[in-house]
């Protein structure tokens, strides 16, 4: 096991990796921004190392003052979190080139399943079922691509090959608008992944999304930890997450399950990687793979009983991979509330001082969050302020205590989605499950 590693990144995930480490005896290093001076996570690393100011791009995403804190501090390893540089393969070969270990996967595998084309065509090699589309990235021929479309049948959906997170998207219904479409989407994508490229894929108009928790340890060896329930969102950003999905079928689950395990073992993928589907009608259809820790990682160790950040960091050090797939139980529900500092239904965000911060407690309560009385709630970053995650022998039970202990959470001085949240878990569509990805936005449209 390492002895130092440094954790590049803030907020909730930096205290969430210094914990862990704290249980292995591993000393910690934490950066910051000049606005995240005060944070509680600086206080309670074995170090700090203050890396530029507030604007991300001159602190977070600074690959150079990131590696520069490493060498200063002796750290031995760098664990990226999520967001910000996590899943840049050129951040993850300038780690290991500097003599450090990149506690994720492999430049390699970053950039293949970074790139939407080439990560499905390693799905259709592994036999994951993917979406209908092109196959790859769509040709400049104007004929070529109406063909292609018309082959798939409308609607189709334009993707950025290196587009995420929600961005890089537009649905298009008929063929008269497919082309400008096109021609806007790679606009975008050049200029906000540095790739033009696009891609084609079928539309599904009422699709769940659902996502495939692996751990892999780089040389063939791979489990799979249950799925995740992630349709309740809006914009393509997640608002609640459950384990497991309510109303499909184990034997289908476990069929997929394996086909991602298998995946990553034909790659020799390294660390903890999430596979993400959108389900419609019985059928599951692969859409892309993080190749990092996710927000939602804690409602599958809640079901699990298994830590995936210590399980990352066990991996990294190059410890032996004992876990097997008859080792993983899956135990009763779980679900997770992203608490964010923003208006409840319009969205803003609401940065400003915390005057009153209390939160909830009782069996199966869990809260993550880097949040304290007198905390100042930046502008500058991600508006979630913490992870509320509420733990039952069933889903019913989950919840319940999750309905309670949102009426329990008292924030004062910045806005929060709380009400929302509140109103979601007594929504009785959501309380039957197997809700759209798109059914939020449709409750939220016909509220306005």
């Amino acid at each position: 096991m390492f002895e130092k590693i440094l954790i590049a990144n803030r907020g909730e995930i930096a205290l969430r990796v210094l914990r862990a480490c704290r249980e292995l005896g591993v000393k910690t290093v934490v950066v910051h921004s000049e606005a995240d001076r005060d944070a509680k996570y600086v206080r309670l690393a074995d170090e700090s190392v203050c890396i530029g100011p507030a604007t991300p791009r001159d602190s977070y995403l600074n690959m150079p003052a990131l590696i520069s804190a490493a060498e200063v501090t002796d750290a031995e390893a760098i664990h990226p979190g999520y967001g910000f540089l996590s899943e840049n393969a050129d951040f993850a070969e300038r780690v290991e080139k500097s003599g450090f270990v990149f506690i994720g996967p492999r430049p390699e595998s970053i950039r293949t399943m970074g790139d939407k084309v080439s990560a499905k065509q390693a799905m259709i090699a592994a036999g994951v079922p993917v979406v209908p589309g092109s196959g790859g990235a769509l040709p400049d021929d104007p004929r070529e691509i109406q063909r292609i479309a018309a082959e798939v049948g409308y609607p189709v959906i334009i993707k950025a090959a290196g587009g995420g997170g929600g961005r890089g998207m537009r649905v298009v219904y008929t063929e008269a608008a497919l082309l400008n479409a096109v021609a806007m989407t790679r606009t975008e994508a050049g200029a906000a992944f540095n790739n033009p490229e696009v891609y084609l894929e079928k539309f599904l108009e009422n699709p769940r999304h659902i996502e495939i928790q692996v751990l892999a340890d780089g040389e063939g060896k791979a489990v799979w930890l249950g799925e995740r329930d992630c349709s309740m969102q809006r914009r393509h950003q997640k608002i609640i997450e459950e384990a497991p999905a309510p109303g499909i079928g184990r034997a289908l689950v476990e069929r997929i399950g394996e086909r991602c395990a298998e995946a990553c073992r034909q790659m020799r993928y390294r660390g903890a990687g999430t596979f993400e589907f959108l389900y419609e009608n019985g059928e599951f259809f692969f859409i892309e793979m993080n190749t990092r820790i996710q927000v939602e990682h804690t409602i599958t160790e809640m079901i699990t009983g298994i830590d995936l950040v210590q399980q990352q960091l066990r991996i990294a050090a190059g410890e032996k991979f004992t876990l097997r797939q008859r080792d993983v139980h899956l135990r009763g529900h779980a679900i997770e509330c992203r608490i964010n500092a923003e208006d409840p239904y319009k969205f803003t965000p609401s940065p400003g001082r915390i005057t009153n911060w209390h939160t909830p407690g009782g069996p199966g309560v869990r809260m993550d969050s880097h949040v304290f009385t007198g905390y100042t709630v930046p502008p500058y970053y991600d508006s979630m302020i913490a992870k509320l995650i509420t733990y039952g022998d069933d889903r019913h039970q989950a919840i319940m205590r999750m309905d309670i202990a949102l009426s329990e959470m008292i924030v004062e001085g910045v806005q929060t989605n709380i009400p929302l949240h509140r109103e979601l878990m007594q929504d009785a569509r959501f309380v039957e499950g197997g809700t759209s990805i798109h059914y939020l936005e449709q409750k939220l449209a016909a509220r306005a």
